[in-house]
């Protein structure tokens, strides 16, 4: 293929391109998230191009990677090429096979149509009054963190804070996970620390002697737990339909079983019975969205208190747009809101400090199937043939594209709010993916969104966190790089993408 002209970084004829991948590798920290890896690659090689192939066999398929908005629109937009087989069996032991994640066709297609009613901004809306009472949990924690004044990991409370609103919006349960240990939340984190593609370089890591054992128990917990809560909802949807119709009525949950009853003309109360293969898949849905429902918003909200807190004057503007929609009495704040969800909609520059901070940190990027016949037609009109390879549509370095984005490195909240005509505007469709763009874009982003609003709403006027690694690093000493680009708060793969060491910090109160 290089002979060929195709693009890549110099290609060894035995080694591929392992010399060079190890060498940039080499100089990042050890635990650092894959997906840094093409942008690193385009650094190193400024005329590579957004479209480039890297070939990384024994340790992985070969890639061709997209680092442009437009060489990933024509993948997922233009011709959405199916997901990648190798991430089927990633999420596998996390949802059971039938998620919206992988699944294709008419599958996707039903499913997707089942559960969007429950993701709609309106009906999000009406479950703030319920979301805030966990938020207040985590404000009550976070006093306990500033009496206690030591360093701690702020990425499990988020987790487990976004755990318990997505236990809400799901199963309609309080798991409470805050609080305390919980049967479902401890497999559901623990089955994401034994969740692997198969391409370690620790050949021990990837044939780990008790990842499958961990898999399958952590599994059957999850299902269990799933499983009863269903058929609860079940029995009280056909046994007391009256009781399912009110606003709380219609958690993902109560979205499959109104699916199944529709199509079964409806149930008479103690003849209620549910097809087995319905069941399966739907308790597979369900435990997609549990995973995927807590993981981004977690990570995302470490890395706006982190920004904030680094760049104070837009801080100070956050605080000062909360202060003129919510007023200044922040013990009336949650109250307001709980009685009015929709003052989340008057935070535009909350809004786009949110999107700014996913632009920098996305969560994660997506990997496609090439197929036969099909390419990417390269910036310089090159035909970048797919089939065989992994296409992976770098969100990493889409997001910082310096084509699509001025000054791509930088925190500037106000690029999301100028008009066309100013310095910063960014007109390149998808060149923010961080939800993916085209038809089988996230159905959990108008959730995620409006978690953070509503976190940020609620602790950024009360509550100062700041970072704490220098200190971290002092007590937690290790060798080798600790910085991608110079910044301490990289990226980590635990599910999605964490911030490094779980985001040690501080908190303060606002004086």
């Amino acid at each position: 293929m290089q002979k060929e002209g195709l693009p890549m970084p110099p290609h060894h004829p035995l080694l591929g391109h392992l010399l060079i991948v190890g060498n940039i590798m080499s100089k990042l920290p050890n635990d650092v998230h894959g997906h840094v890896l093409p942008r690193q690659i385009s650094k190193t090689y400024p005329n590579i191009g957004p479209v480039f192939y890297v070939d990384t066999w024994p340790f992985g398929p070969p890639i061709l990677a997209l680092t442009s908005a437009d060489a990933a629109n024509q993948a997922t937009v233009a011709h959405s090429l199916p997901k990648f087989a190798m991430l089927r069996e990633y999420m596998k032991p996390m949802t059971g096979g039938i998620d919206l994640t992988t699944l294709e066709g008419r599958q996707w297609k039903t499913w997707r149509t089942v559960f969007n009613p429950g993701f709609s901004a309106n009906y999000l809306m009406t479950m703030v009054p319920q979301m805030l009472k966990d938020v207040l949990v985590f404000c009550d924690i976070l006093e306990q963190r500033v009496a206690g004044g030591h360093i701690f990991s702020l990425d499990p409370l988020t987790i487990n804070l976004n755990l318990d609103i997505i236990g809400r919006l799901a199963l309609d349960v309080v798991f409470n996970a805050q609080r305390e240990r919980n049967s479902f939340t401890t497999a559901l984190r623990s089955q994401i620390r034994w969740l692997s593609f198969g391409n370690e370089a620790n050949l021990f890591e990837r044939w780990h002697p008790l990842r499958p054992i961990m898999r399958l128990w952590n599994a059957r917990r999850m299902v269990s737990f799933v499983s009863r809560e269903m058929d609860r909802r079940f029995l009280r949807n056909v046994n007391h339909p009256e009781s399912s119709s009110g606003a709380r009525s219609r958690t993902i949950i109560d979205l499959a079983l109104d699916k199944y009853l529709t199509e079964q003309g409806g149930n008479k109360p103690g003849e209620a019975t549910m097809d087995a293969t319905f069941k399966d898949a739907a308790v597979c849905q369900i435990r997609t969205f549990l995973f995927a429902g807590h993981d981004t918003s977690s990570s995302t909200l470490c890395y706006c208190y982190h920004l904030l807190s680094v760049h104070p004057r837009i801080c100070d503007e956050v605080i000062m747009e909360h202060n003129q929609v919510l007023g200044q009495n922040l013990g009336q704040a949650a109250s307001m809101i709980g009685e009015n969800p929709h003052l989340l909609n008057q935070l535009p520059y909350t809004l786009a400090v949110i999107k700014e901070t996913l632009r920098l940190y996305p969560p994660a990027s997506s990997t496609r199937q090439g197929e036969p016949g099909f390419s990417i037609v390269a910036s310089d009109g090159r035909q970048c043939p797919t089939d065989g390879f992994l296409v992976w549509s770098n969100h990493m370095a889409i997001h910082r594209n310096p084509h699509s984005w001025k000054q791509p490195d930088d925190f500037l909240p106000q690029r999301w709010l100028v008009g066309k005509d100013d310095f910063l505007f960014n007109g390149d469709k998808g060149a923010w993916r961080s939800f993916e763009y085209g038809p089988r874009n996230c159905i959990g982003q108008e959730l995620a969104i409006l978690e953070l609003k509503l976190i940020l709403a609620v602790t950024l006027r009360k509550f100062k966190v700041e970072s704490a690694y220098d200190e971290y690093d002092k007590t937690q000493p290790r060798k080798g790089p600790k910085t991608v680009d110079g910044d301490r708060v990289y990226q980590v793969l635990s599910g999605a993408a964490h911030p490094s060491d779980g985001f040690p910090c501080k908190v303060s109160m606002r004086t």
